[in-house]
């Protein structure tokens, strides 16, 4: 039987190498050591045991990205508790699923997330204790520092199994319930070995900033595994994350590594309000993922930051990156290779492969597969098929091995016999001068046939006279006569996801 705790190697770890007095996390107010941190995850563990959690059960986290994050995940983790990471932007019936869904025992809500969660607490059989961060709380809540001031901070780390579940994340598409997915100890220090220092090179003296938050698959392994496998140092920030948050972040901690997305790449390049700022001098790195990076705001961001952004894709299923551009060899527009480590195939509709240069749907092969969603079988069998996992995108493979990103497989759709993919469009659209973000959703001509409609966001200032023509040839001379935007709406927002990911079904609708 293989003991392994994911505590043990993240978080021990550095204590035992000597870490114990280096700073693991800072956030708005204040920051916490290795040491600190491991004190405080036995008292969170002990706070659990408390409770009468019980090993394998769940406890629920809605939490803004302070340092209490961190100890609750890994102090759940240590007790061999599974937490369950929640998006923080839900709606009260969103939460009122998750948490019947996953039967948490026990919900610990910073206290200005608690009004949107409130509605949800109530009629819940499985919900025994509520744990408030950083505000008051009438007994029977407990505040979370109260809490733990009580508690022992000797704790003797449960012996889980390296095949074990280690905690969950929601996984919601475009269509049905969300998904909670169960991901096992041993993968968070995978992703943190094969592409947080097999691709970035992430080390001891990088100091990390994730504009993606913990909740997200691709910020935990950011802000989380990444860091803590190599002895780094974290900036958290509770706020969203607009242009100023991050921009105020890059001034005052001056991270080494920022990871972002194409969305707040977009909006950063283009805020006038920080149109003079440097970000960090000491930024050596980009990451981007969530969605297909535009060429145009890649090659604009290297030009303005001197820093590269290594564009990947990874999916929560999958937990992080298992195919990226490499640094020293990233073509923007595209989406690199497999991570070493990873496997990738692209098969057609009738499940054969298909030859370079032709579309096909992106199945990977790799050790950080989740071990399934809850109480989802049909699902389970449909994304986890074997060793390999349906990642639902449709891709194109060069000669080299390079893989170009062709849109979602639902989102695909043919002009004129010839298959279009939306981001090639918008990446086109977008790259305009006057133009901010688009998004493109196949819409019915007065014949039936399916034409590209675009969805646009126009920068701060500009005059729509003369726009839609413009558009038309642009998209026209950059990628082909028959893959303009028939119809051009101008919008003041695209509908996305929390993690920035455009919520393209929301548009079909409309359109």
């Amino acid at each position: 039987m293989s003991i392994y705790n994911a505590c043990t190697e993240l978080l021990d770890r550095n204590v035992e190498q000597g870490r114990g007095g280096k700073v693991a996390f800072i956030d708005h107010a204040r920051s916490i050591t290795y040491g600190e941190l491991q004190a405080q995850t036995r008292k969170f563990a002990n706070l659990l045991v408390s409770l009468d959690v019980r090993r394998e059960e769940r406890v629920a986290l809605i939490m803004a990205d302070v340092v209490e994050y961190p100890v609750a995940i890994l102090g759940a983790i240590r007790a061999g508790i599974v937490p369950v990471l929640l998006n923080t932007l839900l709606t009260a019936e969103q939460y009122g699923y998750m948490l019947a869904d996953s039967r948490a025992r026990v919900v610990v809500i910073s206290s200005q997330l608690l009004p949107a969660v409130e509605p949800a607490l109530q009629g819940l059989p499985s919900l025994q204790h509520i744990i408030i961060v950083d505000g008051e709380a009438a007994a029977p809540r407990l505040n979370l520092a109260a809490a733990l001031a009580k508690q022992s901070d000797a704790f003797e780390t449960v012996a889980t199994h390296a095949d074990e579940p280690a905690f969950w994340l929601y996984s919601s598409g475009s269509t049905g319930s969300p998904k909670g997915t169960k991901h096992v100890h041993s993968s968070p220090m995978l992703t943190a070995k094969l592409f947080g220092q097999g691709v970035i090179g992430m080390r001891e003296d990088d100091v990390v900033h994730s504009a993606a938050k913990l909740f997200f698959a691709y910020g935990l392994g950011n802000s989380l595994s990444f860091p803590m496998a190599v002895g780094a140092t974290v900036v958290l920030n509770p706020q969203r994350p607009t242009p100023d948050a991050v921009f105020e972040v890059l001034a005052k901690h001056q991270p080494t590594i920022f990871c972002g997305v194409p969305t707040l790449f977009a909006a950063m390049l283009n805020d006038p309000k920080h149109a003079a700022s440097k970000g960090s001098s000491k930024l050596r790195l980009c990451t981007s993922a969530g969605e297909a990076l535009p060429e145009h705001i890649g090659k604009g961001w290297e030009e303005r930051f001197h820093v590269p952004i290594v564009d990947g894709v990874g999916s929560t299923e999958l937990l992080h990156i298992f195919l990226s551009n490499v640094p020293g060899n990233i073509v923007y527009g595209t989406s690199g290779f497999g991570v070493p480590g990873y496997t990738l195939k692209l098969l057609d509709d009738a499940g054969n492969a298909v030859a370079d240069g032709e579309v096909g749907e992106l199945y990977v092969k790799g050790p950080t597969a989740a071990d399934g969603y809850w109480n989802q079988r049909d699902k389970s069998r449909q994304t986890f098929q074997g060793e390999w996992t349906k990642t639902g995108d449709k891709y194109m493979r060069d000669g080299t091995g390079r893989y170009t990103y062709c849109g979602r497989a639902d989102d695909m759709f043919k002009v004129s016999g010839i298959w279009v993919s939306p981001f090639e469009v918008e990446a086109a659209i977008a790259s305009h001068p006057l133009v901010l973000e688009a998004a493109v959703v196949p819409h019915e001509d007065d014949e039936g046939l399916l034409k590209p409609k675009a969805f646009i966001v126009l920068k701060d200032g500009v005059s729509r006279e003369g726009i839609e023509e413009s558009l038309k040839n642009h998209v026209k001379s950059n990628v082909g006569m028959w893959k303009y935007p028939r119809w051009i709406e101008i919008v003041d927002a695209l509908p996305k996801t929390a993690t920035g990911k455009i919520q393209r079904f929301k548009l079909r609708e409309q359109a």
